[in-house]
């Protein structure tokens, strides 16, 4: 990671990795949660993470067309 080849990796980190995951917690309510269990959480991030991927291919398909 202090190789100039992976810092400029590290750099494009921030703008695609972990906005994902910002926007996750500001839009999609995923700062806190009202369920319990495992389970529960882990199917709710997924139906998140799920319809956060439909909207980018949505935008996708629209920039093309």
């Amino acid at each position: 990671r202090h190789s100039y080849d992976i810092k400029q990796i590290y750099v494009k980190r921030k703008e695609t990795i972990e906005r994902v995951f910002a926007d996750a917690k500001e839009k999609h309510g995923m700062r806190w949660t009202t369920l319990r269990g495992l389970k529960k959480l882990s199917m709710q991030a997924m139906l998140t993470f799920a319809a956060m991927n439909l909207k980018k291919l949505a935008t996708w398909t629209w920039q093309v067309a």
